[in-house]
């Protein structure tokens, strides 16, 4: 080989070993909901997998982690486990739930975590050998995890496990023009009527009100755990420097995104090929009539639906036998007995081996984002159960791209579940409308994965500031222009008064004079 070939070698490999050179980032993931964190675990993993060397605060500690992730701090022992394995009587409680209890669970009790010893630890002793080059944390309520930001003196990341929380648009210098950019539960897929847009902007402005209104309760915390020089909440926000969200085109729509903010939906779907237990291999290939798929994921117990429903779910899935029935449950020793033969209950399941399956038909949801990627990657078409927060929407949406039936949890009733089920395994429309839905999808120049790796690493190279917006410098009044319009009405104001002021004197003038003029004396 020459000698030249050599150095050429030499060099690349110089500037491809410059260009990975690993950074020490930390992750604070204070939220304990597994389907919140199923989106950031693997943003995480994916950074270590590059070469970064990445320490975990979170209440998930991860098995066959790779080598640079290092679960540091576990929050598990602190107790919050609301946000996981709900009953039915709360989860009607959250149905009706005000903003305040939502920022009070999801917000403000999350920050006290600030105050566990190995976190306080880490805050008053962060290590310097080396030093954190980055922070990256969750972007929900409880923004006083950006005070890690600050007080490293590094850029802060966040990380939406569905789409922007309407108080962060601010703080990030996003547009959010409430006529194409909607917030209310029942969202169109297209656009919003009149009625739509009236209702979506009272609902925005209101949500943004009473948001920051709540979290004012974190500015005493930052500064109780962090210092009493640290910020409030709402400006440590505009500390961050890129937000990756959970969001894409088929389920929130079109939306101005600046480029601080990254779309990477469905970056938590990938096949691990996790191993499928024999039993449930044997049950999924011998299904050959089919079978559905029911679960409600992390956030909620089916199990503790009351008797009269699930006496009305029994009897529903004994009807679309030979269909079988695959359902997850939190518990199955508290499911009350009474299902029928073509039903297996579990506490596990593989979810993305199951709707991969051949076998499959359907999938029965409460409309939860991760769980509805998942079945549009893999096509399945859904009946969704929508309980609370954004799964009215999500299944909305679902419905009116033809690829979901909708069922109201409060009303289920056997014939109304076995007319669901017939709908979307025997009218092929369903399934079709689904395909097209899983291409566009799908269809992406890089894996999301990737995606995210790639503008993490961009704003470790080239700093905080690159990708601001100088939206973020300014007031919402200035962002709205409120004061140019203000300008420019006034000076129209302006001229029009001194129009009419110069017309008037003109025109008071000519008639004093014409008054003051001697009358002609009539002549015979």
């Amino acid at each position: 080989m020459k000698p030249t070939h050599l150095l050429l070698i030499l060099f690349c490999a110089i500037c491809l070993a410059r260009n990975v050179e690993g950074a020490r980032i930390l992750g604070v993931f204070p939220l304990p909901g597994k389907s919140h964190f199923a989106m950031f675990k693997e943003v995480m993993k994916s950074l270590a997998k590059a070469g970064h060397q990445v320490d975990m605060v979170s209440h998930f500690p991860q098995r066959n982690a790779p080598p640079n992730y290092n679960d540091m701090i576990s929050l598990a022992s602190i107790g919050i486990t609301v946000v996981n394995n709900m009953s039915y009587e709360l989860v009607k409680t959250f149905a009706g739930a005000e903003l305040q209890g939502l920022v009070q669970l999801t917000g403000n009790d999350i920050c006290e975590a600030l105050g566990h010893s190995e976190v306080q630890n880490l805050i008053k002793n962060p290590p310097t050998d080396p030093p954190y080059d980055l922070v990256i944390t969750e972007l929900f309520y409880a923004s006083c995890y950006f005070a890690f930001g600050r007080h490293l003196k590094v850029p802060v990341i966040g990380l939406s496990s569905s789409t922007i929380v309407p108080q962060a648009n601010a703080p990030l210098g996003n547009p959010l023009n409430t006529a194409i950019v909607s917030e209310i539960s029942d969202r169109p897929a297209s656009h919003m009527n009149f009625r739509q847009r009236l209702t979506n902007t009272l609902t925005t402005v209101y949500m943004n009100l009473q948001s920051r209104y709540y979290m004012k309760a974190q500015n005493d915390m930052v500064k109780k755990y962090f210092g009493p020089d640290m910020p409030d909440v709402e400006e440590l926000e505009r500390d961050m420097s890129l937000l990756l969200v959970n969001t894409h085109p088929i389920f929130h729509g079109i939306r101005p995104l600046t480029p601080a903010v990254v779309e990477v939906s469905g970056l938590h779907i990938h096949d691990d090929n996790s191993t499928i237990p024999a039993y449930l291999r044997k049950w999924l290939s011998d299904s050959s009539d089919g079978f559905i798929y029911f679960s409600f994921g992390s956030l909620v117990m089916f199990e503790s639906f009351p008797s009269a429903d699930l006496a009305e779910i029994y009897a529903a899935f004994a009807k679309v036998a030979p269909l079988r029935i695959l359902l997850k449950v939190s518990d199955p020793k508290k499911l009350p007995r009474g299902w029928p033969n073509n039903v297996l209950p579990l506490h596990w399941v593989p979810q993305v081996q199951v709707l991969k399956h051949k076998n499959i038909r359907g999938f029965i949801t409460h409309g939860g984002l991760m769980g509805l990627q998942e079945a549009v990657a893999y096509a399945v078409p859904l009946i969704g159960i929508p309980l609370f927060g954004d799964q009215m929407g999500n299944i909305n949406i679902c419905v009116e791209r033809g690829i979901a039936v909708r069922l109201n949890y409060t009303d289920l009733k056997a014939d109304k579940i076995v007319a669901a089920i017939k709908t979307i395994t025997q009218d092929p429309k369903y399934k079709k409308n689904m395909v097209a839905v899983s291409k566009q999808f799908l269809d992406r120049p890089r894996s999301p994965h990737d995606v995210a790796v790639f503008w993490i690493e961009y704003i470790l190279k080239h700093g905080a500031d690159s990708l601001r917006s100088p939206a973020t410098k300014l007031t919402w009044w200035q962002v709205e222009l409120l004061d140019v319009y203000g300008t420019v009405l006034a000076s129209l104001l302006l001229i029009l008064y001194i129009v009419k002021f110069i017309f008037s004197t003109i025109l008071g003038h000519v008639f004093r004079t014409s008054a003051s003029l001697p009358l002609s004396k009539k002549t015979n």
